[in-house]
């Protein structure tokens, strides 16, 4: 249900639970799981704490919701079906994501690349959670390059982006332009196409 009623002195209240969520994700992507109390939720949501118990069973199932909401938000993989070759396919994925952690809509960084890299021992659940997250993105982006390499080569490329995407990430949080980060990408698809070529010289050369 979007809507949750709540009662509070002063009769009944309601508040919109997609709202709730986008407001939980735009805080934990800022301050990170650790660096968000229950009173900052209840307070920036505006409920009691309670009732976000109720809605939610706990801080750490609203940051779920919160990380769900994210993943719908963000689009890395967008468009990467349109791709005719391996560097238009690495263009996509990361121009995507320089858009994501620029974006003056959202928050400087990635919320899952950076997320709980470190966390106390009583939040490892949720950081193995994350890890999970960040390993089926790998995992997505590997399957799609089988289109043009083998198994292992789209696997080692995967890890490769991935890498990359949390270094945008980091730099975009430490306050990189987004001109900056674009001539990252530049160098990285630069980079692609000269291994590329020298491949196929290689190939070549063996006929």
């Amino acid at each position: 249900m979007d809507k949750i009623v709540r009662k509070r002195r002063g009769g009944p209240r309601t508040f919109d639970r997609n709202e709730a969520v986008d407001t939980a994700m735009r805080l934990f992507w800022r301050n990170g799981y650790e660096g968000v109390s229950l009173n900052d939720l209840t307070s920036a949501i505006g409920i009691a704490p309670p009732s976000l118990y109720a809605a939610f069973g706990s801080k750490a199932g609203l940051y779920r919701e919160a990380l769900d909401h994210y993943f719908r938000m963000q689009g890395a993989l967008t468009d990467l079906g349109l791709a005719t070759d391996i560097p238009q396919a690495v263009e996509t994925i990361l121009r995507n994501a320089v858009d994501a952690v620029t974006s003056i809509e959202g928050e400087r960084g990635c919320m899952v690349s950076s997320g709980m890299l470190q966390s106390a021992p009583a939040h490892s659940e949720l950081a193995r959670d994350l890890t999970a997250r960040r390993d089926d993105m790998r995992h997505s982006i590997s399957q799609a390059l089988l289109r043009w390499i083998d198994t292992a080569r789209a696997e080692t490329l995967a890890r490769y982006l991935v890498t990359v995407l949390q270094g945008l990430s980091v730099q975009a949080r430490d306050g990189a332009t987004r001109d900056e980060l674009e001539r990252v990408v530049d160098q990285v698809i630069a980079g692609i196409r000269a291994t590329l070529l020298s491949e196929r010289s290689n190939q070549a050369a063996d006929c």
